[in-house]
């Protein structure tokens, strides 16, 4: 099965660099031998989430912890994602790793599933009819609309593309639209999501109406229209289906995220049969890895007491008995890749594993999308709307005051702005290594502030991060600016 899924996603594949293709290859599903059965259809389905596994090189573009080296949250040191040369060295058109690495870029791992979701569209009501084919649509338009989402926070202005890539002319030369367009796409997108999607929790990786709504959210916000998103947010609030896990830390592992109530969106893996392909694991925590360690500054921003600090990062002198994995040593930097000044992550670890190996074939769910959020975003909204109301003070202070969390509520007579420090506050140690800090920066207009000049390490100074304000927006891979010459243009400022 999974050797035709990636067959499929092959014949579907269409970059805006991509040429003229024989359409009945014959190693190759088409359009002429493909969409023949409703069975066509789940596969198609399937191979539309599978492009969600986007490999760039050791990590996965759609492994939304990746995303947080790039913030002052945590540090690479070997530069997984390439964030850690973009914050050194700055964003060129050449850089590597999510941003423009060869054919595993964000880029083109977006473009896989806006091409394969395309594909989809234009062709699953050859097999499909009524509630099905309304439902199976609106999986397709969530992905397409997710991904043109991602796209539009990272590089902002790229092609907009909704043809079949299969019956396209693929020698046509591309242009970038605005960002303000690639916005109407993505809630283009997700309105058709909505309206398709049932109405039900979230259980088995497809979407649900409610996925596609929360990620409505997150995009209303990004284009502040606080209005609109605190009212979406309301609804699912409203709605009922989903909940605040009581243990908060099996939000990140299996089996407990099976079973979460809070979860509304992950990538979803199930070993062995479909495990990482590198283990997750692995480069958090063994040597020559521990890739995603807290800055003293993340570990600053926390309250005293606030529970979430040593659920989510290790700190020196844990032993097993606070989770450290390695029975009879005690963690410390120096040992095991643990660079002194950061706190190696705790978070997405699986409590119950005892001695990880190289090899460990691990699964933990890529959650990019919990109910907390919904709150916190609904919190940031109406904050924005309308003021500190009494709403914005119970989403905030039901967050704070989960089970296992407990933390006291927040004082009474706030004014915006300080409800506003407040709920940024709140959603940096909430989420933190979820992947959120650096995109919340770059919309709050905080990115230069907090980045530009940022020391990564007290223990060293002298080494400060570089951040421009044209780094909003990423720079468009070269190669692809290269091969859609002269009609592509390169982001200002690179």
């Amino acid at each position: 099965m999974k050797k035709h899924i990636m067959i499929f996603i092959a014949a579907v594949i269409c970059f805006a660099s991509c040429k003229k293709l024989d359409l009945t290859p014959p190693d190759k599903l088409s359009n002429a031998t493909f969409w023949k059965t409703p069975a066509d259809a789940d596969l198609a389905l399937t191979g539309i989430y599978a492009t969600l596994y986007g490999q760039n090189g050791q990590i996965s573009t759609y492994a939304p912890m990746w995303y947080e080296n790039f913030s002052d949250d945590s540090y690479t040191q070997n530069n997984q994602a390439g964030a850690q040369q973009a914050l050194i060295a700055g964003l060129t058109p050449t850089s590597g790793g999510f941003i423009g690495d060869g054919g595993s870029s964000l880029y083109i791992n977006a473009y896989k599933g806006i091409a394969a979701s395309n594909t989809f569209l234009a062709n699953v009501d050859k097999v499909l009819t009524g509630d099905k084919l309304n439902e199976y649509k609106g999986e397709a338009y969530f992905i397409r609309g997710f991904n043109y989402f991602l796209l539009a926070e990272t590089y902002g202005n790229v092609p907009v593309l909704t043809a079949d890539p299969i019956t396209s002319d693929f020698k046509t030369k591309v242009s970038k639209s605005t960002r303000a367009d690639v916005l109407k796409q993505v809630e283009a997108d997700l309105t058709q999501a909505i309206a398709s999607l049932p109405d039900q929790k979230y259980t088995n990786g497809h979407v649900v109406k409610a996925s596609a709504q929360g990620i409505m959210v997150r995009m209303l916000l990004f284009e502040k229209r606080y209005a609109d998103a605190a009212a979406m947010a309301k609804t699912i609030i409203d709605g009922g289906l989903f909940s605040l896990n009581n243990n908060y830390p099996s939000n990140f592992y299996k089996p407990d995220q099976q079973s979460s109530p809070e979860i509304m969106f992950s990538v979803q893996f199930q070993a062995p049969t479909i495990p990482h392909p590198n283990s997750l694991t692995m480069i958090l925590i063994l040597a020559g890895y521990v890739d995603l360690q807290g800055t003293q500054d993340m570990i600053n921003e926390y309250e005293a007491n606030d529970p979430r600090e040593k659920m989510t990062f290790f700190f020196p002198g844990d032993t097993p008995a606070q989770g450290w994995p390695f029975p009879g040593t005690v963690g410390k930097p120096g040992v095991n890749n643990w660079t002194a000044g950061f706190y190696p992550s705790k978070k997405w670890l699986d409590p119950k594993l005892v001695n990880p190996q190289p090899g460990l074939l691990d699964d933990q769910d890529y959650v990019w999308l919990r109910y907390a959020d919904i709150k916190l975003m609904y919190a940031e909204a109406q904050n924005e709307a309308v003021g500190p109301d009494a709403s914005v003070y119970q989403q905030i202070n039901e967050v704070r005051a989960r089970p296992g969390v407990n933390m006291p509520a927040l004082p009474a007579g706030l004014s915006q702005a300080d409800m506003r420090t407040k709920i940024q506050h709140e959603r940096r140690v909430e989420f933190a290594l979820e992947g959120l800090r650096y995109f919340d920066l770059r919309r709050w207009g905080m990115a230069t502030t907090k980045l530009n000049g940022f020391i990564q390490n007290p223990l060293m100074p002298a080494t400060k991060t570089i951040y421009k304000n044209n780094f909003d927006f990423w720079p468009i891979p070269q190669p692809e600016i290269d091969r859609n010459a002269p009609v592509l243009i390169q982001n200002d400022g690179y």
